[in-house]
C-alpha cells in the first residue's frame, strides 16, 4: 500500500515496568503462583470534577461485572485499597527522569499524581494513579526524527487470572508495579516504522538497567488513523514482531469501513430503528445449536431488518472483515455470545427455508440485510440496541474506539476511546519537587547509549555490528560481555544468545530461565575441554527440560570428550571408505565427509578441529 497517499498517521505508547520496587508501597514486585485470601468488589463510574462521566467507564459499568481479587504472600492493605498509598517511590521517579533525559525531554518542576478512572476491575480502587514527568522529546530512527510528547509514571494493573461469565478473577502481585509510559507524536508513517520506533525506545529504556525483563513487562498501545478515518487505539500489544501487522490490518479495516460508508450513502441508507421482531416461532425445530440452546433455556430469537445494508456485513473478497464482527462485538457488551447476520446465512445450522421465512416475516428487500440474536429476552433486546447503534455509526464512517490485539494480527472492539472526563487529582500522594540538584545528579550518571555500546562491543570482542545490534535488541548484551570477558570465545557466546536461544524457543523451551550462573558453568566446562561447543544446544535443552546441572546434562546427552587418537582413527576410516569420492572431488569432498564424521562425534569434538584433521587426511590421500 502507498501509506503516504492514504494519510497514515501512527503514534505509539510504550509501557515499561521498572525494577525499582512498587510505586506506593514496599511490597515485592515478583509474581506469585501462590494466593492466600480473596476479596470481591463491584466498581461504578464516578463523575469528574466538572460533573461528567467518561464514556469508556460508563460502557464498562454496563457490563455489570463482578471482580474477585486474590492476595499473595506479600500483598498489603495498599494493594487492597484498604490503606492510603505511601509516598511515591523515589527510585522510580529518578528512573523516569533518567529516561526523560535520554529522550531529550524537559522535566516538570513538580510531580503531581492524578487519578484515572478504570473500572474494568484491573485496579481494586477503580482508578489508576499516574503522573506527568516530562514533555517534548524526540527519538531518531533511520534518519527520521519522531517527536515524543510525554513521559508519565503510573502503576501497573492487577494480573487477570480467569474470566467466567460476569466474574473476573485478578491477582494482586502485579498491581502497583511502576510503569513508565512514553507517548510519541502521530508522526510514524508506515507499519515498519512502528517497529523501528518501538525497538529504539525499548533499547533506550533497557540502557538504564532500571527496567524489568520478560514476558508482560513491556506493552505497546498503537494509535492509528488514515485520511477520512478516525483515531483507533490498539491497546496492550506485547509482541514486537506483530506491531507492523496490527497497523497494516487496521489500515485495511478502516479502508473497508470507509468503502461501506460510501456504499451506504450511495444507496441512501438512513438511520436504523432498534425495534426488533420476535421470530422464535420460525426456529422451533431448528438444527442450529446456538438458537436451540437459547430457546430450551426459555429465551427468545429477535430479528431486525436493515434497509440498504445488504452485502456490507460480511468480509470483502480479499477477506477483510466489515460490519458483521463490529456489531457482534458491541452486542457482546450486553452479555450475549454473538449474533447471526444475513451475509453469512444459511449456515451454522440455520437452513435455507428458515432464512426464506425470516426474509418474508421481516419484509426484506434485495438491498436489505438482517440479523438475529438468540438469548434471554432482556439481554437480547439490549444487545440489539448496541448492535444497531454501531450500524448507525457506519453511515458516518470509522468510529473512534479502543481495540484489543489478537495473536494473528487482527483486533477486536474493546470499548470507546476514553476522554478527559476520567482524570481528577490524587489527594493522597504528596507532590515531589524536581529541583536542579536532582536533575544534575542524574545527568552526570546517564548510561551508555545503545549505539555507543554497539561500537564498543564490536571493537573489544571482534563480533560483527549485526551481532552487537542483535544482542542489544535481545537484551543479552550484558551477559554476553561478562561471559566473553571472563572466558573468551566471544563468537561462541554470541552464537549461544543469537542462535541457540531462538532454537530452544522453537522447541517450546524458555531459555530466558537459564541463570547467569548456569551460563558461567557452561563456558567454564567448555574452556576446560569437558565438551565441544557443538554440544551446547543439547546441554542447555537438557538443563531446561530436566533441571539438570550442566555437568549432569553433558553426561546425559553423551557430550563427554573423546581422545584425539580415536578421532584420527575415525577420520582415517571415513576417508578410506569414501576414497572414490575424495579422488573425484579433492578438498571439495570435505562437506560430505564432515557430515559423516559429525554424525558420530557431534558435541564431542570441535568442528574446526575435525575439519583440519579431514583436510590433512585428504591431502595425504591425494599426494
Amino acid at each position: 500500500m502507498d501509506y503516504k497517499s492514504l494519510g497514515l498517521k501512527v503514534g505509539i505508547e510504550i509501557h515499561q515496568q521498572l525494577n525499582t520496587g512498587k510505586l506506593f508501597c514496599g511490597c515485592s514486585c515478583e509474581l506469585s503462583d501462590v494466593h492466600h485470601k480473596e476479596l470481591t468488589r463491584r466498581l461504578r463510574p464516578t463523575q469528574s470534577e466538572m460533573g461528567e462521566i467518561d464514556r469508556a467507564a460508563l460502557e464498562e459499568s454496563e457490563r455489570k461485572m463482578h471482580f474477585r481479587y486474590q492476595t499473595v504472600p506479600h500483598s498489603c492493605l495498599v494493594e487492597a485499597d484498604e490503606e492510603p498509598p505511601h509516598d511515591a517511590n523515589r527510585r522510580a521517579i529518578e528512573a523516569a527522569l533518567e529516561m526523560s533525559m535520554l529522550l531529550g525531554m524537559t522535566p516538570v518542576d513538580e510531580v503531581h499524581f492524578m487519578r484515572k478512572i478504570v473500572i474494568d476491575g484491573s485496579n481494586t480502587s477503580g482508578f489508576q494513579r499516574t503522573a506527568l514527568i516530562s514533555m517534548g522529546g524526540r527519538v531518531e530512527v533511520e534518519g527520521k526524527t519522531i517527536g515524543v510528547t510525554t513521559l508519565c509514571l503510573e502503576e501497573d494493573a492487577a494480573r487477570k487470572i480467569a474470566e467466567h461469565g460476569s466474574e473476573v478473577t485478578y491477582r494482586l502481585d502485579r498491581l502497583g508495579i511502576p510503569l513508565v509510559e512514553i507517548a510519541t507524536e502521530p508522526e510514524i508513517s508506515s507499519p515498519e516504522e512502528v517497529r523501528l520506533v518501538a525497538e529504539r525506545l525499548g533499547s533506550l529504556l533497557r540502557a538504564t538497567k532500571k527496567v524489568r525483563r520478560g514476558i508482560g513487562t513491556i506493552r505497546e498501545d498503537i494509535n492509528i488513523s488514515v485520511s477520512g478515518g478516525a483515531r483507533v487505539e490498539i491497546k496492550g500489544a506485547q509482541d514486537l514482531r506483530l506491531l507492523h501487522l496490527y497497523v497494516a490490518e487496521e489500515v485495511k479495516r478502516q479502508l473497508a469501513l470507509l468503502d461501506v460508508k460510501k456504499t451506504l450513502r450511495d444507496r441512501g441508507a438512513g438511520r436504523l430503528s432498534s425495534e426488533a421482531k420476535d421470530v422464535s416461532g420460525i426456529f422451533r425445530g431448528t438444527r442450529c445449536k446456538v438458537i436451540k440452546g437459547a430457546l430450551d433455556a426459555k429465551g427468545v430469537v429477535l430479528a431486525i431488518r436493515l434497509p440498504k445494508f445488504a452485502r456490507v456485513l460480511g468480509p470483502t473478497e480479499t477477506g477483510v472483515k466489515r460490519l458483521g464482527p463490529e456489531m457482534a462485538s458491541h452486542a457482546r457488551v450486553a452479555g450475549v455470545k454473538g449474533l447471526f447476520h444475513s451475509d453469512e446465512l444459511p449456515g451454522y445450522g440455520v437452513t435455507v427455508a428458515e432464512v426464506e421465512d425470516l426474509r418474508a416475516v421481516l419484509l426484506v428487500e434485495p438491498e436489505d440485510a438482517f440479523f438475529l440474536i438468540a438469548d434471554e429476552e432482556e439481554k437480547a433486546r439490549a444487545a440489539i440496541v448496541r448492535a444497531v447503534d454501531r450500524l448507525n455509526v457506519a453511515i458516518e464512517g470509522v468510529p473512534e474506539e479502543t481495540r484489543d490485539p489478537l495473536p494473528d494480527g487482527q483486533t477486536v472492539y474493546s470499548r470507546p476511546l476514553p476522554g478527559k472526563e476520567r482524570m481528577y487529582p490524587e489527594t493522597d500522594v504528596r507532590p515531589i519537587l524536581v529541583d536542579e540538584t536532582l536533575i544534575e545528579s542524574i545527568r552526570l550518571n546517564l548510561p551508555e547509549l545503545p549505539e555507543q555500546k554497539i561500537s564498543r562491543l564490536v571493537k573489544h570482542f571482534g563480533i560483527s555490528k549485526d551481532q552487537a545490534e542483535s544482542l542489544i535488541k535481545s537484551g543479552y548484551e550484558d551477559e554476553f560481555e561478562l561471559l566473553a570477558s571472563s572466558f573468551g570465545s566471544a563468537q561462541v557466546v554470541a552464537r549461544i544468545y543469537l542462535n541457540t536461544y531462538p532454537e530452544l524457543e522453537k522447541l517450546g523451551l524458555t531459555p530466558s530461565e537459564l541463570s547467569l550462573e548456569t551460563m558461567k558453568e557452561v563456558m567454564a566446562l567448555l574452556k576446560n575441554g569437558a565438551f565441544a561447543k557443538e554440544a551446547i544446544p543439547k546441554i542447555l535443552a537438557s538443563v531446561l527440560e530436566n533441571g539438570h546441572t550442566v555437568a549432569r546434562a553433558a553426561e546425559t546427552v553423551g557430550a563427554e570428550p573423546i581422545g584425539m587418537d580415536s578421532v584420527r582413527e575415525l577420520c582415517d576410516r571415513i576417508v578410506r571408505e569414501k576414497e572414490k569420492l575424495v579422488r573425484e572431488r579433492g578438498e571439495a569432498s570435505i562437506g560430505p565427509l564432515m557430515g559423516l564424521v559429525m554424525k558420530e562425534l557431534r558435541g564431542k569434538v570441535d568442528g574446526k578441529v575435525l575439519s583440519e584433521i579431514l583436510r590433512e587426511r585428504i591431502r595425504q590421500l591425494m599426494s
